[in-house]
């Protein structure tokens, strides 16, 4: 487990030991406690990003400047760097727990699928460039 988030590390390593001491009838109960803060973890970092990214906009707006694009890219560019990079690091993050739940139920076959998993969805996030998330919300009439 990453070093960067000694708190999520502590959350696994706990989850796991009441897993040992209760056995497989909690499993379920206690994968989904933890998958929830994992969730709970990434909203918040998403809600962070977004609020920084708009509020980079707001400011370059304010400068007049027309299409500000993080690392001074032109807007057709795709996303920006940043955006690429916080997608594939929070896949990464996630996908630690995820092997482990694969490993522990299923074993080498429930990893492979996993990361098979991981694989396809950064593998469609860097073909699409992620148009769903440069798509502007319509505007009122």
């Amino acid at each position: 487990m990453d070093a960067r988030d000694p708190e999520l590390k502590r959350e696994l390593d706990a989850t796991i030991q009441t897993r040992k001491e209760l056995g497989d009838e909690y499993e379920s109960a206690l994968v989904e406690s933890f998958l929830e803060k994992v969730e709970q973890r990434f909203d918040d970092t998403a809600d962070r990003h977004v609020r920084r990214h708009m509020a980079e906009r707001q400011m370059a707006a304010a400068r007049g400047a027309r299409h500000p694009s993080p690392g001074g890219g032109q807007q057709g560019e795709g996303m920006a760097l940043s955006e690429r990079f916080g997608f594939v690091a929070v896949s990464l993050v996630l996908a630690i727990p995820l092997s482990a739940i694969a490993v522990t139920n299923e074993g080498l076959p429930g990893l492979l699928v996993a990361w098979g998993g991981i694989f396809g969805v950064n593998a469609v996030h860097a073909v699409t460039g992620a148009e769903w998330f440069k798509r502007k919300p319509r505007e009122e009439d």
